[in-house]
């Protein structure tokens, strides 16, 4: 009795296709078949203009009018010189990881990117595993790329065949043999390597090819022969002038041909072309496997249905060809006793491999199968039951919908929707009305906020002005020129600094802007001020000139700029040191400077915050009489002085005028940052005045025949120049400024006071004592 889900084994060859249809006996041992098929095309499908694909279609939609598939399972073969099938042993690993080294080895062996190709494998039988270690384990990797097997579905997939098994042809002939024709299970023995079972060579004959697999059920060896039925006919039309299809039946009915002898004389070149490459490949795979014992040939294929060709075979390959004339493990009368399925049993051979996989009793199980086309069938199947379940929760919600309905239309009193409108609008109000007034309460706390930040930051509102007066103070003035009045001193002579911009950032770490560089220019400034102290000591005018020579030594150590503004802005740290210029007049010479106390030549630490402010401007007090006052000498006797030590008048608590230092305001380190070599430039005369036309004008050759001057004035008066040349020295000061607002100041002044307090107690007990 038959049980289970039913099987079909599809085989499209290129003259017919072939169909067995089986069930497993409840005994799990034979196989029941239900149904066969069996149609032969109109001609076959290598001939040209056969039109491949309308034929194998109209032999499919021909299969679907004979035969129900509905619920059963169907496996088809592709032909195996369409896929690829590799063997190798593993080494004895973990059985876990058999996977990863398949993976590996699948990227060795298939000549195509695997995300072309559609592979599987499987461990061939006979493999044992000894405490989780798989031992002496053949894999193999069969493939098939992905647009070779859409091709063969693509028959399948337009007649509506749900298709799920895909199998190489030479593998199903091996499942078929295993399973049929083998004295022994490989399903259920172990291998032996060094006692191999007998092998069996399977000549599957087709149309234009033959398949040729050897095997003793653990091991199997397969390959295509370029030799089919179709070579036999087309030697027919050659050697008698025949059409192909005369010589088709010629061939088929050989023994029954008036000059049976004159046929077989002209078909065998092919039979001896068929006998060497049968004997070449079994050569071949004996040098591959020494110890393998080949004891039987077994045809099949309608191919082999021509008279004398397996008496050939066995006389001239010298192996036992034994005529399969049934099929061992199959049974159901109905269709094994059938004249069509005797009459073409030798090509059901594939089918019945194909129906073993389906019945999950084949010895290989590989599926080549694309995995997109398993999900969309898997989404098709669910389909319904997704559309039932989203129809029976439409119906349920239908139904509660209704059922709040009902309640609510009972209990509706219309009087009460008037009344809910008004609450409501009373409600939306109110809640506009909260919304005002915490918006405007938020208003109301920041004005009190800016308010507080306004009253509170009265001081650091201070700060700015303050530095901006600290600077103003620091520049030079002429005593000799009221304020508001401009000087009548050749412009070489004035005591002028002419600041062109002010530009500041801010430094968290203002060690990244004290960097080397700066520390020698520094060093300059600290020189310069004991220069001017000791001049001052002297009773001298306190502007002294620093050594030419050690000025170049300095120019020479000094190689690491100084800090130059990016985008009108100081940079930080090394970057912001610029190199300066060959100076001409006044640098110092840092290796020769006497070393100012660790403490202040050290600079700002990383702890300690503030700002760097850069001044950009010239001066043209460079005459030949300030040698020794003019260039950079000039700016460090004047404004670097200044910044460094000097003073500003500022308002204190109490609204009164105080003398605050630089040092108390936060200001230190002034430096030359930049500075280059004075030029002469032509600058426009203030009191030029253009000639005019008039009485007293005279031709002249310099002026377009006219005299320069005005009329009027007196001839003796020498002419003033257009243009003015002057020497400009151009530079950069950067000092450091870290905040010192009102109350830091006072505080520190009274700290100091009260140090000063105590040291003078300190000192008069000890005099008393």
């Amino acid at each position: 009795m038959a049980v289970g889900k039913a099987v079909w084994g599809i085989d499209i060859g290129q003259s017919a296709l072939k169909a067995l249809k089986c069930r497993m006996h409840e005994d799990g041992f034979w196989m029941v078949a239900e149904a066969f098929d069996f149609i032969e095309y109109p001609s076959p499908l290598n001939q040209a203009g056969a039109g491949s694909e309308g034929l194998v279609k109209d032999a499919l939609r021909e299969f679907l009018s004979r035969n129900d598939i509905r619920n059963d399972t169907v496996s088809i073969s592709v032909p195996g010189q369409a896929g690829l099938a590799r063997f190798f042993k593993a080494p004895p690993v973990e059985a876990k990881r058999i996977a990863d080294i398949v993976k590996y080895e699948a990227k060795q062996q298939i000549p195509f990117p695997l995300e072309d190709v559609i592979w599987d494998y499987q461990p061939m039988p006979g493999a044992h595993e000894e405490e989780g270690i798989s031992l002496e384990t053949e894999i193999g990797i069969f493939a098939m790329k992905r647009d070779q097997i859409f091709r063969s579905l693509q028959p399948y997939l337009d007649t509506g065949i749900d298709v799920d098994f895909v199998q190489l042809t030479p593998i199903s002939l091996y499942n078929f043999v295993a399973n049929d024709q083998l004295t022994i299970n490989p399903l259920k023995e172990e291998y032996d390597p060094t006692n191999q079972p007998n092998s069996y060579v399977i000549v599957s004959m087709g149309t234009e090819t033959t398949d040729l697999v050897i095997t003793n059920g653990f091991r199997v060896w397969q390959r295509s022969l370029p030799i089919g039925g179709n070579h036999f006919t087309k030697q027919l039309t050659k050697e008698l002038k025949l059409t192909f299809a005369k010589a088709e039946h010629l061939k088929r009915h050989a023994s029954e041909a008036e000059n049976a002898k004159l046929v077989f004389q002209a078909m065998r070149p092919v039979f001896n072309d068929l006998v060497t490459e049968i004997q070449r490949s079994i050569g071949f795979f004996q040098t591959l496997d020494r110890k393998a014992k080949i004891s039987r040939i077994i045809p099949i294929g309608n191919g082999m249905k021509l008279p004398g060709l397996v008496a050939y075979l066995g006389k001239n390959l010298g192996y036992d060809v034994v005529e399969l004339d049934g099929y061992q493990k199959l049974t159901g009368t109905e269709v094994t006793s059938a004249p069509s399925f005797r009459e073409n049993m030798l090509s059901f051979a594939t089918c019945y491999g194909l129906c073993l996989q389906g019945l999950k009793k084949s010895a290989l199980r590989t599926n080549l199968l694309p995995q997109e086309i398993l999900v969309d069938r898997i989404v098709r199947q669910k389909k319904p039951w997704a559309v039932a379940a989203v129809a029976c929760l439409l119906f349920a919600c239908a139904l509660n919908f209704g059922f709040h309905w009902q309640a609510y239309n009972s209990a509706h009193i219309p009087e009460f929707t008037q009344a809910t409108s008004k609450v409501k609008s009373v409600e939306q109000t109110s809640n506009t009305l909260k919304s005002t007034d915490t918006q405007m309460m938020t208003d109301k706390e920041n004005l009190e906020m800016i308010g507080r930040y306004v009253v509170g930051n009265e001081e650091n509102r201070r700060l700015w002005p303050e530095l901006m007066k600290a600077i103003t103070t620091a520049l030079p003035k002429d005593p000799d020129v009221a304020p508001g009045r401009v000087s009548e001193k050749p412009i070489d002579q004035r005591p002028d600094l002419q600041i062109e911009s002010i530009e500041s950032q801010y430094f968290p770490d203002l060690s990244l802007w004290y960097t080397e560089a700066v520390q020698k220019k520094y060093a300059v400034t600290l020189e310069n001020r004991k220069a001017i102290l000791r001049r001052l000591e002297e009773g001298e005018e306190a502007s002294p000139q620093i050594d030419e020579a050690a000025a170049e030594e300095a120019a020479a150590d000094a190689t690491a700029p100084a800090a130059t503004p990016g985008e009108g802005m100081p940079a930080a740290g090394a970057e912001a040191v610029a190199g300066t210029a060959a100076e001409e007049e006044a640098n110092l010479d840092i290796g020769e400077v006497e070393a100012e106390p660790e403490d202040e030549l050290a600079g700002p630490t990383a702890e300690e915050s503030g700002w760097i402010v850069q001044l950009t401007g010239k001066h043209y007090h460079n005459s030949p009489a300030a040698r020794e006052n003019m260039g950079a000498q000039y700016v460090r006797n004047t404004i670097i002085d200044q910044l460094d030590r000097g003073e500003v008048e500022l308002i204190n608590e109490n609204s009164e005028p105080e003398i605050v230092s630089m040092k108390e305001m936060g200001i230190s380190h002034p430096i030359i940052a930049v500075d280059e070599v004075p030029t002469f430039e032509d600058i426009p005369n203030p009191k030029y005045e253009p000639p005019a036309l008039g009485m007293g004008g005279g031709m002249s050759e310099d002026y377009g025949g006219m005299q320069p001057g005005n009329f009027g004035s007196d001839p003796n008066q020498p002419i003033e120049p257009p243009m003015l040349r002057v020497k400009v020295y151009r530079f950069t000061v950067q000092f450091c400024w870290r905040e010192s607002p009102l109350s830091k100041r006072e505080e520190a002044r009274r700290a100091a006071e009260l140090a000063e307090a105590e040291a003078n107690a300190a000192n008069a007990e000890m005099m008393e004592n």
